[in-house]
């Protein structure tokens, strides 16, 4: 009998296996499976990712609503809590946000100049985010007021016509909020145009490089009352940009994108294997 022919079979005559069972197993093969393993637990491990936010989003939502429901802070107050703030180290970042707390002031506007928040949207129409910076005391920060939502020109060069509230001392009750820091995007990016009464027009709130333009210091929260004086203009409220039910979808999705391609990858092994 042939010795190269008695070694490559893998049977005895009592069948059993004396070979390597391995040995028909081509490295393509095994590239498959690795491959599999390993797209099939990124895309689980992603839908896992999403239903932790989701769980961390509804427990923001819940502080929230306790926020909402609590006593108004006083400026005093407010400004202790911020120190605060800063000195916390959280695993969620917007944790360490005070969007959501209540706060009353006695203020007056620091300047005439009306502050407009670019690339804003508001019930499908894009427009800006309109402000005014207001003074508590000359020794203690400003602090930046929402005054509402104005639609857009279609011709940029043409700024919405606001008139600053006049410079008198106002009772200002509302929510604050503070957001997150845009890595890719988050300069002031400031601009004046020619006409000395026209409102400033910027990118992106950046309260350090704001309070740099404007020579005096600025709390790192943004008020945005019930009661703005002589204005009726809308007031967008989305703290939680991606809600909890979002990511639950997206979860979703990424489990079923994981059991179609494991399915798939499955059925072109089993091809494979049987060749």
């Amino acid at each position: 009998m042939n010795k190269s022919n008695e070694t490559k079979t893998n049977l005895t005559m009592k069948g059993v296996v004396t070979g390597n069972p391995f040995s028909s197993v081509g490295v393509s093969q095994i590239l498959l499976v690795i491959i599999t393993l390993v797209v099939f637990g990124l895309l689980v491990k992603l839908g896992l990712w999403q239903l932790s936010r989701a769980a961390f989003k509804q427990e923001w939502q819940s502080t929230l609503l306790q926020r909402q429901q609590q006593q108004a802070l006083t400026y005093e107050d407010m400004l202790a809590l911020v120190e605060s703030s800063k000195r916390q180290t959280a695993s969620q970042p917007e944790t360490a946000l005070l969007t959501g707390y209540r706060l009353s002031i006695y203020a007056k506007p620091a300047n005439n100049t009306v502050l407009l928040l670019d690339n804003q949207v508001y019930q499908g129409q894009v427009g800006y985010l309109a402000y005014q910076v207001f003074e508590i005391t000359p020794d203690q920060p400003w602090i930046l007021v929402e005054l509402g939502f104005v639609p857009a020109n279609k011709d940029r060069r043409i700024l919405p016509e606001l008139t600053a509230l006049k410079v008198d001392y106002y009772t200002l009750l509302g929510r604050v909020y503070q957001k997150q820091t845009n890595p890719l995007s988050d300069q002031l990016y400031p601009e004046k145009l020619a006409d000395i009464d026209a409102p400033l027009r910027f990118q992106n709130i950046n309260i350090a490089a704001l309070a740099d333009m404007l020579a005096h210091p600025l709390i790192s929260v943004v008020l945005q009352p019930e009661n703005v004086p002589s204005y009726n203009l809308p007031q967008p409220w989305v703290p939680i940009p991606l809600s909890a039910h979002k990511h639950q979808g997206y979860a979703l999705q990424w489990f079923t994108m994981a059991g179609v391609f494991l399915g798939l990858m499955s059925w072109i092994a089993f091809r494979q294997f049987r060749r």
